[in-house]
């Protein structure tokens, strides 16, 4: 069954060339096109407007891998933690965040993720495997469904910020961002996707090659090489210098939004000499915003979050150097949904 192909991998013209190779009308090609990427069927069997027989016929001859809710937990301040399966039996987890004026869905990239980031629990786990390009845009479709429920608002924003590291799973990311803003499916603004990376700078130029529509996030949370070395592996290999280069280059292919992200920890990168040797990365780097993050707890992990008066005189130096800063508070800590908490806990 798994050697036959993926009926998502087909475009609308391989299906309808394959409804005449068995004899069949060309519109079901886009009866079933449009169960696959408009009405998020699960299975065959949703597709209610085909035969029995047409859907046996492709449940033969085509494998449909989707996923599926297994587990949701509602956070007080309103965000819903959804953990999926995938077909094999794997878990990743997916965040809807509500606010007065947007709902965000953060969707996971890889089962698990390589790089080990010392203060992220998802980094504490193996990498299973990439995620396929549907399994990216099914939780896109299973969250939206939520939203639209719980809500009644469509989500109006995605952020690639859940588990694993997108840019090492490149094809598979910005294929389902290709779906995912297709007007014969979501059709949603590519202006409206951030995807977050570690800092893999040759995949970072990758995507100033190819001209991507959409945002960027370098996860920075430290000022130096030496400091960040200590909390992030990946910088031995790619370097605050390197990421800068790789960042000029993004901009100068693309033009859009580059946003850094840097997660306060207690004597760690919060001090005002840390802050100073940021407003240096700053000014190097056409970014738009740094957004200063709240350090979420994980267990086996040594780090602490500052005093929120710290927090306000790093954040106040940095806006005197007139570097746009924000705040970013978490949502979802107390069911796990927060920055670097998603670990597949039991529920």
């Amino acid at each position: 069954m798994q050697d036959s192909k993926n009926i998502r991998d087909l475009s609308l013209i391989e299906l309808k060339s394959y409804f005449e190779s068995i004899g069949d009308k060309k519109f079901r090609a886009m009866q079933t096109y449009e169960w696959l990427w408009k009405k998020n069927a699960r299975s065959f069997d949703d597709m209610s407007n085909l035969s029995i027989e047409l859907r046996k016929k492709l449940a033969e001859d085509f494998v449909f891998n989707s996923i599926a809710v297994d587990a949701t937990q509602y956070s007080n301040d309103g965000t819903v933690k959804s953990r999926f399966k995938t077909f094999d039996n794997h878990l990743i987890e997916g965040v809807l965040i509500p606010t007065e004026k947007r709902n965000t869905a953060c969707v996971s990239s890889q089962i698990g993720c390589s790089l080990t980031c010392k203060f992220c629990a998802t980094g504490k786990m193996d990498r299973k495997r990439n995620l396929n390009f549907e399994e990216i845009y099914d939780q896109v479709a299973l969250l939206n469904e939520q939203s639209e429920k719980m809500y009644n608002k469509k989500l109006t924003n995605i952020v690639y910020m859940g588990m694993g590291e997108p840019l090492l799973n490149y094809k598979n990311v910005l294929k389902s961002i290709d779906k995912i803003t297709a007007s014969d499916s979501m059709n949603m603004s590519p202006k409206r996707i951030t995807v977050s990376t570690a800092g893999v700078a040759k995949m970072i130029k990758q995507l100033g090659d190819d001209k991507v529509k959409f945002n960027l996030a370098l996860s920075l949370h430290a000022p130096t090489d030496a400091k960040r070395n200590e909390i992030m592996p990946i910088n031995e290999s790619n370097t605050i210098d390197l990421l800068i280069e790789a960042l000029n280059y993004f901009y100068d292919h693309t033009k859009n939004d580059i946003t850094l992200e840097y997660i306060l920890f207690k004597d760690r990168n919060d001090g005002l000499d840390d802050a100073a040797e940021l407003v240096k990365i700053y000014r190097k780097i056409p970014t738009h915003l740094i957004n200063v993050i709240e350090y979420n707890p994980i267990s086996g992990a040594e780090f602490i979050k500052p005093e929120e008066d710290t927090t306000q005189i790093f954040t106040d130096f940095l806006a005197k150097q007139r570097v746009n800063v924000r705040v970013r508070r978490s949502r979802g800590k107390d069911i796990d949904a927060a920055c670097g908490q998603l670990a597949n806990k039991d529920k």
